[in-house]
């Protein structure tokens, strides 16, 4: 198998710690939960991309991985995903999955779980929770894997979309083997969100899609 398509799943910026890299969602272990035989190798390749990027920063807006518990396979599998990124500086946010990560993280000093990172003024978390009380200008998340469906040549496909909404921008999931949620749909998980009814889609390369209403 080639190189994952990862491109355009993530965001960079430059900060005041440097160039940041952010993703959201890759869900390690997503072949234990869902009954895969076969071991797909996606955390190896991330990392290896991961490291090809060279980021001064990594953000994982949490979900790191797909199980909800933290058994020997997926113990082995992160052990295995933060080797690999070397000395690279990783901040989690902890995400509805990442029950008991510290486990594994502990024994990595690069890396740190938070509930939330507020960095110049830009706040990240997972999004299932409230929204901390920190003040930002902008926020970003993951949590709902969005996705819409268009049409093209007379058929349906859906596509990964990353979302805005005002100062809010969801990430899709960064694992290509997860396809995702209706974004009508999914953005009904995320607390601060409920209540608004208009969102901008674009799709990963930057195409503007329009506006939809949930």
């Amino acid at each position: 198998m080639g190189v994952l398509p990862f491109e355009n799943l993530y965001l960079e910026f430059r900060t005041s710690l440097g160039r940041a890299f952010v993703i959201a969602d890759p869900h390690i272990g997503f072949e234990i939960e869902r009954g895969v035989r076969i071991r797909s190798g996606f955390e190896g390749r991330l990392a290896e991309f991961i490291v090809g990027v060279d980021p001064d920063l990594l953000v994982i807006l949490g979900d790191l991985k797909e199980p909800l518990g933290m058994g020997f396979a997926t113990k082995k599998l992160l052990t295995e995903f933060f080797s690999k990124l070397g000395d690279t500086k990783v901040v989690i946010t902890k995400g509805n999955h990442d029950g008991r990560i510290e486990e594994v993280t502990k024994k990595f000093p690069n890396v740190k779980v938070v509930e939330y990172l507020l960095l110049d003024r830009k706040l990240f978390l997972h999004g299932h929770t409230r929204l901390p009380k920190a003040e930002f200008e902008e926020v970003y998340l993951g949590h709902i894997h969005p996705t819409y469906s268009i049409k093209t040549g007379g058929a349906i496909r859906k596509v990964k979309v990353f979302v805005r909404k005002g100062p809010f921008l969801v990430l899709p999931t960064i694992n290509p083997y997860i396809e995702g949620f209706d974004v009508r749909e999914g953005i009904k998980m995320v607390p601060f969100l409920k209540g608004r009814t208009e969102f901008d889609l674009f799709l990963p390369e930057g195409v503007y899609l329009g506006k939809i209403r949930v």
